[in-house]
C-alpha cells in the first residue's frame, strides 16, 4: 500500500509553476519538490490546506491511495 502524490498533475491543470506555488504557500522549493516527487513520509495538514487553497482543489485531488497488488 502506498500514497501517490499527484501534485504535479494539479499544478499543470492550474498552470502554476513550482516557484509560484512555493511563494504562494510559503514552503521552500526543496520541500515542495520532495513532496511533488513523493519522497516525503508525512505532510502537515496546514501545508495540505495551503496547497489546496492555492490550487483550488481538494486533498483527494493531490493524494491518492493505492494498494500494491
Amino acid at each position: 500500500m502506498k500514497i501517490i502524490v499527484n501534485l504535479d498533475v494539479m499544478m499543470a491543470k492550474r498552470k502554476m509553476s513550482l516557484n509560484e506555488l512555493s511563494e504562494t504557500v510559503n514552503i521552500t522549493l526543496a520541500n515542495l519538490s520532495k513532496l511533488k516527487t513523493g519522497k516525503v513520509k508525512a505532510i502537515r495538514f496546514s501545508t495540505l490546506i495551503a496547497i489546496c487553497d492555492a490550487l483550488d482543489c481538494q486533498p483527494g485531488d493531490i493524494l491518492e491511495f493505492s494498494k500494491d497488488e
